[in-house]
């Protein structure tokens, strides 16, 4: 148990550090550029998406640690912490097009692959563990309507 918990404490501080640093693009855009953007009727006030992201970097933490602990010697858990990885490198990637580079179409083909490649990564979570997989739900319904958002911005615009 406590190997496990471990291995939580560790996955959570490392989706945390990547969605803090990723953070960095964001904040330099949200009263400039993207203030001043065409935005979809559904586009939610800004200050709900520190929560909600801070929410889903635990969640996503919980749920790497709880398959990194089945042993990163398998072949499962090693081929589901990969997909996790790139999948977080995406989301980071994310912020940097979409917010530091200002390019809504580009970010909207990151996060498009962001989005194929979190269905992949559930899927083998779901191999390894149940829980982790559902845990990452919540992650993927955002990133479903933050594809949405994506979508409408860069029509507007």
């Amino acid at each position: 148990m406590k190997k496990k918990l471990t291995y939580i404490g560790i996955a959570v501080v490392i989706c945390l550090v990547i969605g803090f640093l990723s953070s960095f693009a964001t904040q330099s855009s949200i009263n400039g550029w993207y203030g001043g953007l065409n935005k979809p009727g559904f586009n939610p006030p800004n200050w709900i998406f520190a929560p909600v992201w801070t929410v889903l970097y635990i969640m996503m933490g919980v749920a790497a640690g709880i398959v990194w602990a089945k042993g990163f010697y398998h072949l499962w858990v090693k081929t589901a912490l990969y997909h996790f990885g790139f999948q977080l490198l995406l989301n980071a990637t994310w912020s940097i097009v979409f917010f530091g580079l200002r390019e809504p179409f580009w970010a909207l083909m990151v996060i498009v692959t962001l989005l194929i490649l979190l269905l992949l990564t559930i899927r083998w979570f779901k191999v390894v563990s149940n829980l982790a997989a559902f845990l990452l739900i919540p992650y993927l319904l955002w990133i479903c309507f933050a594809t949405a958002l994506n979508y409408k911005i860069w029509e507007l615009n």
